[in-house]
């Protein structure tokens, strides 16, 4: 293993841009949920004319689908992954569009048969709604309650508070107050293994939300903690908590 400055020094330079996750091979994993949300949404595309797909990061996970409808839209709030997104699926016909957070749709009323996201940052309910036609699906996988709190409260200290949101019955609710009927629900919860310091900062300047003031000055004593954990053989464990939600217009 690299010395720890180096591991930062490595770590700091990398691209965190887009939702892919290759850097991290051989020195991070996290377990999947046992449904295939990718292998599930490309079957759902596959049997409609008219698709979204909502914060779709650079298009990694829309982008595993076979084939979509002839109209097929996604949106992204981050222009570096916006840019990515349409990089990746402007050549295969889809209309990728760079929206500003907790903005209108710019779509209008019943314009797609399938709304898709996979871990939107904030979903809109009403938004979600208001788009679909009716009959329609939303079909998603969400990130659930404390993911990956083990490493963010090493960090950041206890949040009790935090702990409580995105709890999938919540949305559940929130969903049925903004006119959908929930079809179905499955929960996971997963291993996340951590095996170098570098997979620390590289993940966290990536989800920037999980720490916000994250910087290597400022949390340098918590890195060597974790590094000397790590340089003993021990790995960093923490858990990923997903939901599959589906809900009908």
């Amino acid at each position: 293993m690299n010395s720890f400055d180096d591991l930062l020094t490595e770590a700091s330079a990398a691209d965190v841009t887009g939702w892919g996750f290759d850097w991290l091979t051989g020195r991070a994993s996290e377990q999947r949920p046992p449904w295939g949300y990718a292998q599930l949404l490309a079957q759902r595309l596959d049997g409609v004319r008219a698709a979204l797909d909502l914060d779709t990061g650079g298009g990694e996970v829309l982008g595993e689908a076979p084939r979509f409808p002839p109209l097929m839209c996604a949106t992204e709030a981050w222009p570096p992954n916006a840019r990515k997104a349409q990089e990746r699926l402007g050549p295969r016909g889809v209309e990728v569009i760079e929206v500003a957070p907790g903005t209108a749709l710019p779509f209008a009323d019943a314009s797609f048969e399938l709304v898709t996201s996979r871990h939107p940052v904030n979903p809109d309910w009403h938004e979600i709604h208001r788009v679909l036609r009716p009959g329609g699906h939303y079909f998603a996988q969400h990130v659930g309650p404390a993911s990956a709190f083990e490493l963010i409260e090493h960090f950041l200290g206890p949040l009790p508070r935090e702990r409580k949101m995105r709890e999938p019955q919540d949305e559940v609710a929130a969903a049925q107050a903004a006119g959908l009927t929930v079809t179905d629900l499955r929960t996971a919860r997963c291993r996340m293994l951590f095996h170098d310091v570098g997979a620390i900062v590289w993940i966290l300047r990536k989800c920037v939300w999980w720490v916000p003031d994250f910087s290597v000055d400022k949390y340098r004593v918590a890195l060597l903690a974790l590094d000397s954990q790590m340089r003993q053989g021990e790995p960093f464990v923490a858990h990923s908590t997903r939901h599959l939600i589906e809900a009908r217009r």
